[in-house]
């Protein structure tokens, strides 16, 4: 099943190889990380997905808290999320393919943000089941490379601090 944590920290240097060490230690694997700054330019939020059993977040979320820089974890396990993740894609769009291309683009809510004459570099965000799918729209036409963001998250409603 996957978890997703957010996790408050300082916003200093080797936080995130720290974070990173921890889970290569123990073995657990990460399936998504976001790292971003917050409003409080001190501090950064990692959003954290992780494949795993009750057993296998709560050892995350012990062995998190361990570490110094650690302000806050959240686990947004089951909470009503907003999930995002950003993608950026280049797909082969010969001239005679382009309209195609480009209604599947706006059928995705997607942008086109590069073009040149034989590639059409695309921008879509949005959950990762959407993500997929248009991933999987565009193999026909042949896909030269994919970046992704990995996944952000933010529950719907108000958390207590």
């Amino acid at each position: 099943m996957k978890r997703t944590l957010s996790v408050l920290v300082q916003n200093q240097p080797g936080v995130l190889a720290h974070v990173a060490g921890m889970f290569a230690a123990r073995s657990f694997n990460i399936d998504s990380l976001a790292v971003g700054r917050t409003e409080d330019p001190g501090l950064s939020r990692m959003t954290i997905v992780v494949l795993g059993d009750d057993a296998i977040l709560e050892q995350v979320r012990k062995q998190l808290g361990k570490i110094v820089p650690v302000m806050k974890i959240f686990d947004y396990t089951g909470d009503n999320l907003v999930l995002r993740d950003l993608m950026l894609l280049k797909v082969s769009a010969p001239p005679e393919k382009r309209a195609e291309i480009q209604a599947m683009i706006e059928m995705f809510h997607g942008k086109v943000v590069d073009v040149d004459s034989r590639f059409v570099m695309v921008e879509i965000a949005g959950p990762e089941e959407k993500i997929e799918a248009f991933i999987d729209m565009c193999r026909p036409y042949g896909i030269k490379d994919v970046v992704r963001t990995g996944m952000i998250a933010m529950p719907r409603h108000h958390r207590s601090k």
